[in-house]
């Protein structure tokens, strides 16, 4: 018996084989505890690149993300990443570039075959800036929320299978908060400065190794050195050029800085993100910096680059 394809059946067949084609290609092969960066650019629709996101596996699970920024949604879903295995969500802070995406995201508790439980934590509210549980308030509270029709959010009801546990960090504290724990990792949390912008870094600490993930930053709290000592893989932005303005050097650690931050804490594998336009231009001049005070593994990530913890192992 011969089976007769139209056109239609055809493309339709060339999309999925060449979508899940895609998606294997796009998925780390060693998940035991890796670092996946799913967005490595900024707020600026000139770098070809979804703002900012992470995914960290962990005994083959998609365990945490840190950010949410415009298009992570699609990448944490390229990753293999399974909402239903987050066991926490991680907001460094407000910027449209680090949380846009963050309803999307939580929208698939529709879709999950069993009731779950996930933590959402943030930093405290400051200037301009809403609180975590503020943002989650104006987005799902029952009257007036931007998505009342996700309300159900809040304890797992109204057809949602997932409820929300959702915290404020006092970014302003001078010690590590205690964000998340449970039998498998540990994850503290520390105010970095972002300009007048409330911020958090955040470390994730299992038998396996540690990862200290630090959103934007100046570079001026030196507290942070000693809150990320230890770290096997460091992630900071590499957002501006030596030459940047000052109003953009008040949020942002130009190279300089960035690379004495890293010498000084000196973890095994340094991963730079959160580049832009003009920061692409300018990538190899900028890492040249960097590396000119830290002499280890420096990698400039890409969106849906795969850092296992056995990098920081591995012999250069």
């Amino acid at each position: 018996m011969k089976m007769r394809f139209n056109r239609a059946m055809l493309l339709s067949f060339s999309l999925v084989f060449s979508a899940s084609t895609l998606a294997d290609g796009l998925q780390c092969k060693n998940k035991e505890f890796t670092l996946q960066t799913l967005g490595t650019g900024g707020p600026i629709t000139d770098d070809q690149r979804a703002s900012s996101g992470e995914v960290i596996w962990l005994n083959g699970k998609s365990a945490i993300l840190i950010d949410a920024g415009g298009g992570i949604f699609l990448r944490f879903g390229q990753s293999g990443a399974r909402l239903e295995n987050l066991k926490l969500i991680g907001i460094t802070h407000f910027h449209t570039d680090h949380v846009s995406d963050l309803a999307a995201i939580l929208k698939g508790g529709y879709f999950l075959q069993q009731k779950e439980v996930i933590d959402l934590a943030g930093p405290m509210g400051g200037g301009a800036f809403p609180s975590m549980t503020q943002y989650f308030h104006d987005l799902f509270k029952k009257e007036g929320g931007a998505y009342s029709y996700l309300n159900g959010l809040y304890n797992a009801t109204d057809g949602l299978q997932l409820e929300s546990r959702v915290k404020d960090i006092d970014y302003t504290a001078k010690e590590p908060q205690l964000v998340y724990q449970d039998p498998e990792m540990k994850v503290t949390a520390l105010g970095i400065p972002h300009g007048d912008v409330p911020c958090l870094a955040f470390r994730i600490e299992t038998a396996k190794g540690t990862m200290v993930i630090s959103a934007d930053q100046n570079g001026s709290n030196e507290a942070f050195v000693n809150f990320a000592k230890g770290a096997d893989i460091l992630v900071m932005p590499l957002a501006i050029d030596e030459h940047a303005d000052t109003a953009s050097k008040f949020l942002h650690a130009e190279p300089e800085a960035v690379g004495k931050i890293a010498a000084e804490i000196n973890p095994k594998v340094l991963v730079l993100n959160h580049f832009m336009g003009k920061g692409l231009r300018l990538k190899d001049q900028s890492v040249n910096i960097v590396k000119q005070y830290y002499h280890g593994k420096v990698y400039s990530s890409r969106d849906l680059s795969c850092f296992p913890i056995s990098l920081a192992s591995e012999q250069e």
